[in-house]
């Protein structure tokens, strides 16, 4: 059988990503992989520096590989979950979602420092709307900053004393090999991460043979919790800029299973919020999601400063490393 073509962004981190992807492949189907690789109208505007948020266009990281894949250039694209989406694509389907890294939140400081002991009126880089109104939640006094670009730019910034810290995702350090840098894990109770963070989507054509080929990457857990802080996004139409953070875990209850959601919505200063939790079965993910997501509504958390109708992820406009 020919080699399943597996579709990637060009920088390190989703080449490592995609790499993880094909060697799963290779492993559990017994077929070759190859990485071919695409730049996309978000690496473009990364590499030039310009500024997402506020654009009016979604899936900047996204879209081109997702031509590759309806034009047969790609057989698989591979994608961080948080950069999909919530609207479904026509003649695509998320195949798997692969066991999940670790969601969280990191801080890479100064002198090996924390959040708390940064002192007042300190730097601090995102480029994340979600990210900076939690930061300015905090009370912390903290200057919060944007910044974009690769891991090493990030990092950088603070190497070079730009910055007094920068605020990335575990994920994507674990991923290439950077936690050593990493100062202080950030608590989900004080800073929750994007719907899907830590998750890989592999996608593939509607209707392809290779879809159900690819379920044996699945992990349920994984793509119950992610479903779970997708509905929750989706319901509360967050936009590419709004600051929402979610996320769920599937643990082990008195008789079964049980997913737990955590989420929170915030105005762009992080002086509003409205955040809330909820429990129910993993097989109604979506329905613990939206539920979830309909009762911080009314709630108030669409009077937050949140944009409008089309519900995707913040990270289509704000590239989070």
């Amino acid at each position: 059988m020919p080699p399943v073509r597996v579709g990637t962004r060009r920088s390190r981190l989703a080449t490592t990503q995609s790499g993880h992807v094909a060697e799963m492949i290779r492993q559990r189907l017994g077929r070759e992989a190859v990485l071919v690789e695409v730049t996309t109208d978000g690496d473009r505007s990364q590499a030039a520096g310009t500024s997402l948020v506020g654009s009016s266009s979604t899936g900047v990281f996204v879209s081109a590989l997702r031509d590759a894949l309806l034009s047969g250039e790609v057989d698989v694209a591979v994608h961080s979950l948080k950069d999909v989406p919530t609207y479904p694509a026509e003649g695509i389907v998320v195949a798997a979602v692969p066991l999940r890294e670790d969601p969280r939140d990191v801080v890479v400081a100064r002198d090996g420092l924390t959040l708390g002991e940064l002192p007042v009126g300190s730097v601090v880089g995102t480029g994340s709307p979600r990210r900076a109104a939690q930061l300015h939640a905090l009370g912390l006094g903290l200057e919060v900053v944007g910044v974009r670009g690769n891991v090493d730019t990030r990092i950088g910034k603070v190497r070079s004393g730009a910055y007094d810290a920068v605020v990335l995702a575990r994920a994507g350090l674990s991923r290439i090999d950077r936690l050593a840098e990493v100062t202080e894990v950030l608590d989900p109770l004080q800073v929750l991460p994007a719907p899907g963070q830590g998750a890989l989507a592999v996608e593939c054509r509607a209707g392809d043979e290779l879809a159900a080929q690819l379920a044996v990457l699945e992990d349920a857990p994984t793509r119950a919790a992610v479903d779970a802080e997708r509905a929750v996004l989706a319901t509360l139409e967050g936009g590419c800029s709004a600051p929402i953070g979610a996320l769920a875990e599937v643990v082990e209850g008195e008789d079964d299973e049980e997913l737990w959601v955590r989420a929170v919505a915030l105005s762009p200063d992080g002086t509003l919020t409205v955040r809330m939790s909820a429990t129910g079965s993993p097989a109604d993910a979506v329905g613990v999601g939206t539920r979830l997501g309909a009762e911080m509504l009314a709630d108030g958390a669409g009077q937050l400063g949140q944009p409008g109708p089309a519900a995707t992820t913040e990270a289509d406009k704000v590239r989070e490393a």
